[in-house]
């Protein structure tokens, strides 16, 4: 990637060189924060426009090792990010879905896409530029459809990078003729480990080998860094870009972790091989053709193609040897982990179902304890328990979706009547669970957030009434779950019953609050939102918890087919 003649001149401003070298970094730092920043607007405008269908396709990919690196290359090359890519494919195999081997497939394809990113991008299209960045705003501000405004923003960010290259190449022109900078460099030029460690810091902390890369070629094309030099930083992006979804993984459990270390493992055996091999690699680009700028675009695919050569069929190993190093938790792990969802029962679907309950059960406890700790939040004012329950969430959702897939492929099975029925009666009850986590996290909690924002008290009196309809709430918690495990027509009724006494005491409870509004209680005037949105929020919460109620009565001739009366 050359910069062409004339697009930057070495600035010439009043107090020497010293302000000159910190203008020029300081422009080159902006340059490198563009990159970053349309990087992230491209992969956040591809993922909401198209992220569900990429994810639905990695995950139909995993049967075979070519087919899955191919969909972890498109997917990549779509995304702009094989971070990205990671991610949805460690979330695959967090639920369940998806083996070690198939998963390590992906991630080699994801690495060969981006080193195609980079070939395109190698390319001076600095014109098509504004021309992205105009359509891209333009659809953005002219359309309401969440696709278009998705795709433009997608163009958004394209645009940006082309901007950030050209920016980069301009501003490292002048950069060359630096004697620090050129005293530093044949420093560096004969300690090419300690470029690759250089290289994978900074591509760790900037959380994109892609971007890394780029900059790479921009400074090699600038005449700043000799090929050999740019090649061994090459090799340190790319050991550097797999240390993102091994730090975000962490705390996940070994089934996830295996995926993220067993692709770094790949990329350090690369890296290993390739640093003694450094000398022959500008003969082999060179015989490719191309500027320094471009040869650096040929190292980075050449280094990846050979990884996924040497790699993809021995993934299977590669699983086992992760498996060896990162053996399944045999205490407490991770709470979003499904406990109970035996595979291996789903051939049985009688006992298959027994272990869904099993995990409803768990999930249930969740959403109770979250339901619970919220007149807690309330009364309490504490930000960080606040924060305990919004974290409860995610676990609830996890447990939610592995229940949902599991009852999936039980359900392939043959069935009859009663266990088809028990099927949809937990698949029912998870998705109430769900609706009631998400009512505590993104509604209570944002009201009690408010409430601490703004130093905001309820009265006493009103503070009795919530209270006394959370206590309510909580007893027809334990009575939903009942109906639930039992089955029990008199029990389902009493839950049902409780639907209608529970309108009752919100509507009582509102109109005391209005009663104190009327006489001017500056406590209930200030809370008076807060107040009204928590009740009705509650009688939310107790409607999803009354309908696991309505099977049991239909089943057993309990209900009316319609409320509604006889036209006349």
């Amino acid at each position: 990637m050359d910069a062409p003649a004339g697009w930057c001149e070495a600035p010439h401003l009043k107090g020497g060189v010293a302000i000159n070298g910190t203008i020029l970094l300081l422009n080159l730092l902006g340059g490198v924060a563009l990159l970053l920043w349309g990087m992230r607007m491209v992969e956040i405008g591809v993922n909401q426009a198209f992220g569900a269908d990429l994810r639905r396709l990695i995950g139909h990919s995993m049967g075979h090792p070519v087919l899955a690196m191919l969909v972890g290359l498109g997917a990549t090359g779509l995304l702009q990010s094989s971070t990205a890519t990671a991610m949805i494919t460690a979330s695959f195999a967090r639920q369940g879905l998806v083996e070690t081997a198939p998963a390590l497939a992906v991630m080699l394809g994801a690495d060969v896409g981006t080193s195609l990113v980079v070939q395109v991008l190698s390319f001076d299209l600095s014109w098509l530029s504004p021309l992205l960045i105009v359509v891209g705003v333009i659809g953005f501000k002219t359309s309401r459809a969440a696709m278009r405004q998705h795709v433009s923003r997608a163009l958004i960010g394209l645009g940006l990078i082309l901007l950030a290259l050209r920016e980069i190449v301009s501003v490292s022109e002048p950069l060359r003729h630096a004697g620090a900078l050129q005293a530093l460099l044949e420093a560096l030029g004969g300690e090419p480990l300690l470029l690759v460690l250089v290289a994978a810091a900074v591509t760790w902390l900037a959380h994109s080998s892609l971007a890394v890369v780029l900059l790479i070629a921009s400074l090699a094309g600038s005449g700043i860094v000799s090929l050999e030099m740019g090649f061994a930083m090459v090799l340190g992006a790319n050991l550097g870009g797999g240390l993102p979804p091994v730090t975000a993984t962490l705390a996940s459990g070994p089934e996830v972790r295996r995926i993220t270390v067993g692709n770094l493992l790949f990329k350090l055996c690369g890296v290993v091989v390739a640093v003694p091999l450094l000398h022959w690699a500008p003969e082999i680009t060179a015989a490719m053709g191309g500027a320094p700028g471009r040869q650096i675009a040929h190292y980075h695919m050449l280094f990846n193609l050979g990884l996924m050569v040497v790699f993809l069929y021995l993934t299977p190993l590669v699983a086992g040897l992760m498996r060896g190093m990162l053996p399944d938790a045999t205490g407490a792990g991770n709470p979003a982990d499904p406990l109970y969802l035996d595979r291996s029962a789903i051939e049985n679907p009688t006992l298959a179902l027994a272990n869904a309950e099993r995990e409803t059960l768990r999930m249930g406890d969740v959403v109770e304890h979250m339901v619970a700790r919220t007149l807690d939040v309330l009364r309490l004012d504490d930000e960080r328990l606040l924060q305990d329950v919004v974290k409860m969430d995610d676990t609830v959702d996890s447990l939610h979706q592995a229940i949902k897939f599991y009852l999936t492929d039980v359900s392939r099975e043959p069935m009859n009547d009663k266990d088809s029925r028990r099927a949809q009666e937990i698949l029912s009850f998870t998705i109430n669970l769900e609706h009631i986590g998400d009512i505590v996290d993104k509604n209570l909690m944002e009201l009690a957030a408010k409430k601490i924002r703004n130093k905001l008290h309820f009265s006493d009196e009103g503070f009795v009434e919530i209270a006394s309809l959370h206590r309510r709430l909580m007893d027809n918690f334990k009575l939903a779950v009942a109906v639930f495990m039992s089955d029990d027509v008199e029990m389902a009724r009493r839950l049902l019953t409780e639907k209608a006494r529970f309108r009752q005491l919100e509507l009582d409870a509102a109109e005391s609050h209005l009663a104190r509004l009327r006489v001017n209680r500056l406590e209930s005037i200030d809370t008076s939102s807060i107040h009204l949105d928590i009740l009705n929020e509650f009688r939310r919460i107790n409607s999803h918890l009354t309908s696991s109620a309505y099977p049991i009565l239909e089943r057993a001739g309990e209900l009316f087919t319609s409320r509604l009366k006889p036209s006349a």
